[in-house]
């Protein structure tokens, strides 16, 4: 059993207190907005210190260990909408792993601090119209102009694109092909040449803003370049793992609710002469789900010890985002068909958890390139 001491379990009650007071009775409304106030709801994170609790404290960090962040997302999974805990994600685990770890100083303390302290919105800009899951297949171009590069290109599905202050961008800065010669650069979003092109439209997790954004000969200094030039290929793919890791974190406990919600609901819902709960195929059905809620639990928690011992957590995370992708459609279809026709009807949170979770075998990688992982790793 993972050791969660008891200063963690008071940060769990401390984070689901937040996600019951300032975002579950909200996110009805951001959700028909299409859009959260990200800037004021991450400055309230960003006082309690939950964005950068792994973080050094030199940049307003926690410097806590990795049980934390295990909590948090596991908290926020269980808000009331999902939308909530991605643009949270990525502030935490994907636009700012690569800065914490391979910034230079001026960089960490001109942008890592004030997005550790919630005054910036950060958005991770990799994927392309042609390059979503094929990383290598990216165009996006950063040509060398003395002291600054200019930027050409679009990234697509940027989640938090619309309100970010600054990107984590991914871009080609050399001819080399494939994987080599590309950097990872800071980006304002304030620069002259960076632009939304358009808000995307979503089928779930609408309440966080996704965008097009377009760089038409952006201009920032090779400074920005995070680590060192031509390693940002190997850099995303680390930041990838934390990217995979948390959205395991988080989806267990989406999961989980989900499945809580469910079961309440038929012990008051009556039919053929008592409640629903008492059908042992629905009851069954959802002891079966519990139990693979419970496996990926624990399966999150051995990743998470092995990342806290330095190890290579790669077979975790791709694992655990296939194994847990599936789970998730599943979980939501089951939920839905038990709630019926209310649970076809939008006011019903089912409608809206089937929508959020769908996103989960799609994003940060696919199931077919996850399955694709697993068989290299397998020589196959």
């Amino acid at each position: 059993m993972v050791a969660f001491t008891e200063e963690h379990q008071a940060f769990r009650k401390t984070v689901r207190t937040f996600v019951e007071r300032e975002i579950d009775p909200y996110v009805d409304q951001w959700e028909r907005d299409e859009r959260m106030p990200t800037h004021e709801l991450f400055g309230k994170l960003g006082e309690l210190g939950f964005l950068g609790l792994e973080y050094d404290p030199a940049y307003g960090g926690g410097g806590a260990d990795h049980l934390f962040s295990v909590v948090l997302a596991e908290e926020i999974g269980r808000a009331d909408a999902a939308g909530v805990g991605m643009a949270i994600a990525v502030q935490t685990d994907m636009a700012t792993p690569s800065l914490a770890r391979f910034g230079s100083e001026e960089l960490k303390q001109q942008y890592l601090a004030p997005a550790i302290r919630g005054e910036h919105v950060t958005a991770i800009a990799v994927s392309e119209p042609d390059a979503g899951s094929d990383v290598a297949g990216l165009r996006t171009r950063a040509v060398r102009d003395g002291d600054h590069w200019v930027i050409h290109g679009s990234k697509l599905y940027i989640t938090n694109g619309v309100q970010a202050d600054w990107l984590c961008l991914l871009a080609r800065t050399s001819d080399e092909g494939g994987a080599r010669g590309m950097s990872q650069i800071v980006v304002p979003t304030d620069t002259p040449g960076v632009s939304v092109s358009r808000t995307l439209d979503k089928l779930g997790n609408r309440c966080s803003d996704t965008a097009e954004l377009s760089f038409d000969g952006a201009k920032v200094p090779v400074a920005n370049t995070i680590g060192r030039e031509g390693r940002g290929f190997q850099q995303q793919m680390a930041q990838f793992q934390n990217e995979r890791m948390v959205a395991c974190y988080g989806r267990v406990g989406a999961c989980e609710r989900a499945l809580d919600r469910t079961a309440a609901y038929l012990r008051t819902r009556h039919a053929f002469g008592g409640p629903l709960i008492t059908n042992q195929y629905l009851s069954y059905q959802l002891a079966e789900l519990y139990a693979r809620v419970d496996m990926c639990r624990h399966y999150n928690y051995a990743c998470a010890e092995a990342y806290m011992r330095g190890e290579d957590t790669s077979r975790f995370a791709t694992i655990a985002k296939l194994a847990i992708g599936r789970l998730c459609e599943d979980v939501a279809r089951t939920c839905l068909q038990y709630h019926g026709g209310l649970g076809y009807i939008e006011e019903t949170w089912t409608a809206r958890f089937l929508r959020d979770m769908r996103i989960t075998s799609i994003g940060g990688g696919a199931d077919e390139v996850m399955l694709q992982v697993i068989a290299k790793m397998h020589g196959m």
